[in-house]
């Protein structure tokens, strides 16, 4: 292989290696050095050896950002984000970034302060002009926050994935099926006996909450047991809401025999009440939890939870977007929308045996 001596160019004090330094020092076009880069067309293997040394000899790397303006892509999804250092939303963002990372995308994080709240024009406003492919819009339905796709110009926008939210005509959204996996735990309580299930829920102007409250009360219509108000009470998604709501329940009514909490926040608090009061768990009273955070396991005693499969939901939000870019791409004209339900799963443990 011949041997490369030519002199790297030096710029500003630092090292900025061009298509041109390496057709240079290889002594080839840099049309050729493009083909050899891009592996495109037919080269003479001496040629291509040579060309692959300069390359390497200078440490060229190619511009990621003019390649892009060329194809009309940048490989890169937008992620809408809240609550990133909480467990749930965590663990939806781990799956996002794995599946990105098969799929060759990178990730433009944007992180939201507040659910219920934020600028949601400047934040599509830096996502177009990043020109990003495709946006994943990771901020929970809560109250009215989901206003702005009235307003907004969604034919501005690149593929958008919604996760969290109600199901709505013309958007795709993947979410876990809170209704489902509230009914799975209100149904295993009613199994192992209990006919007087109380409901700690969390804040109900949030679409899952609600959900989860909704998948509660079927339950208990199916079983024929009746759900009066003195049976619920909404909190927070705290352990200290766990605690309040527990002995607002117990106060309201005395003879309940089961919980079911909708976060394993929610679940603690609530078991660190009924030990307090002297409730034996779950001779007394069974508690079912809704996340099965990894702590859950080690409640006293074990928690019975519900498994969301998080890291699924951001996988699928990946796979679904990255096919509705394609999509695009070779008809020009937008993909069907559709909504996926990720079914949980019912992890059972001591505390409701």
């Amino acid at each position: 292989m011949p041997r490369l001596v030519k002199p790297l160019r030096k710029t500003n004090g630092s090292f900025h290696t061009t298509l041109k330094d390496v057709a240079r020092v290889a002594g080839v076009s840099t049309k050729t050095v493009s083909r050899v880069a891009n592996n495109q067309g037919e080269i003479r293997e001496e040629t291509r050896e040579r060309v692959q040394a300069a390359i390497e000899q200078l440490g060229y790397r190619p511009n990621i950002l003019a390649r892009s303006l060329i194809h009309q892509r940048t490989n890169t999804l937008g992620v809408v984000v809240w609550g990133i250092d909480f467990f749930g939303p965590s663990r939806t963002v781990v799956g996002i970034e794995q599946q990105a990372h098969q799929l060759n995308y990178s990730l433009f994080l944007n992180l939201v302060d507040r659910p219920d709240n934020g600028d949601n024009e400047q934040v599509l406003d830096t996502l177009i002009t990043h020109r990003v492919d495709g946006i994943i819009w990771a901020v929970p339905e809560v109250g009215d926050n989901r206003a702005w796709l009235e307003s907004a110009t969604m034919e501005q926008l690149p593929p958008i994935v919604f996760l969290s939210m109600q199901p709505k005509p013309g958007l795709a959204i993947v979410a876990v099926d809170n209704f489902s996996g509230a009914k799975q735990a209100t149904q295993h309580l009613i199994e192992q006996g209990r006919r007087r299930i109380g409901m700690i829920t969390g804040p109900l102007t949030w679409w899952e909450a609600r959900e989860r409250y909704a998948g509660w009360e079927a339950a208990m219509h199916a079983a024929h047991l009746s759900t009066p108000k003195s049976l619920v009470v909404e909190g927070e998604w705290s352990a200290a809401a766990g605690e309040l709501g527990m002995r607002k329940l117990l106060q309201q009514e005395p003879g309940i025999d089961a919980v079911f909490a909708s976060s394993d926040q929610i679940a603690l608090g609530a078991l660190g009440t009924s030990h307090r009061l002297g409730k034996q768990i779950p001779k007394d009273l069974a508690i079912v939890g809704f996340d099965n955070i990894p702590e859950s396991a080690c409640f006293w005693p074990p928690l019975t939870t519900v498994y969301q499969q998080l890291i699924d939901v951001g996988r699928i939000a990946v796979q679904t977007l990255h096919s509705m870019i394609e999509l695009n791409r070779q008809s020009k004209t937008p993909a069907e929308a559709a909504v996926t339900l990720v079914k949980p799963e019912l992890i059972v443990r001591a505390s409701s045996l």
